[in-house]
């Protein structure tokens, strides 16, 4: 074994029937890991864990949505009761739309507190005994760049983000040795989410998607657009006993993009 080899540790990972959170599944897949694939969309989730299975990688498909917190609990439990305790868990779901914070209701901040924060809480505390018991554990966060340099037009999103870096920073203080918990940024990354989220801005601008991307690209050193599969490779990583004196940080993954050190 490895210090990167997960053979023998499962991961759930949200969000992974698309994007980020798909190509963390199929990192952690290829890395040994069995593997919970958990959105709310059954026919991606099928999707995926038959290719992983195809490659002769193991996985499974839950079904569940983060924002019903008592179906997510029973799903959760009903998981760990027939497949055993779960040692990485990956916290990723979509962030809420995008527009300026003062035209947002107080119901948006309240449902993407729920969505993110709470959801993420309570998989913590329903899947931390397995962890003590295993004495591995691996949280792992994906945010946002907007947790040190706001992004315009996401004024609900910068706001969540920031709440999630600081709540995963206090509960690092708490956990015991050998259960980590660590958030990454990702900058500007090519997923559905992104085109939204210029399609959005561009809307509400007078401009075109293209032009909000290259005004992005503009920002990146590197000139492009992240991979989820370079998201996915990180977070593998973070997820693996090699990443095991990594605690309690916010990692960007933007290709340059962000000014503050």
């Amino acid at each position: 074994m490895t210090d990167q080899d997960l053979t023998g540790r499962h991961a759930l990972v949200c969000g992974a029937s698309s994007g980020i959170g798909r190509a963390a599944a199929v990192a952690l897949a290829e890395q040994g890991a069995t593997v919970t694939a958990l959105a709310r969309r059954a026919e991606a989730l099928e999707g995926l864990v038959g290719e992983l299975f195809e490659r002769g990688l193991q996985a499974r498909a839950l079904v569940a949505d983060l924002e019903d917190h008592d179906g997510l609990r029973a799903a959760v439990r009903g998981l760990v009761a027939e497949h055993g305790a779960v040692h990485v868990l990956l916290n990723n779901t979509g962030g809420p739309p995008a527009g300026p914070l003062l035209e947002a209701e107080g119901a948006d901040f309240e449902r993407a507190f729920k969505r993110h924060v709470l959801a993420a809480h309570l998989l913590v505390r329903e899947l931390l005994p397995g962890m003590r018991e295993a004495h591995y554990g691996r949280i792992l966060n994906v945010i946002s760049t907007s947790v040190r340099e706001p992004i315009p037009n996401l004024g609900v999103s910068n706001t969540i983000r920031g709440a999630m870096a600081s709540w995963a920073k206090s509960l690092s203080k708490e956990l015991p040795p050998g259960i980590t918990i660590n958030s990454i940024l990702p900058g500007f990354v090519d997923t559905q989410r992104l085109g939204s989220l210029a399609a959005a801005i561009a809307e509400r601008g007078g401009t075109s998607a293209e032009a909000v991307r290259e005004r992005w690209l503009g920002m990146v050193p590197e000139g492009r657009l992240g991979r989820p599969e370079e998201l996915g490779g990180v977070i593998a990583f973070l997820a693996s006993p090699a990443g095991a004196y990594v605690r309690g940080v916010c990692l960007p993954v933007d290709g340059g993009r962000l000014n503050s050190i």
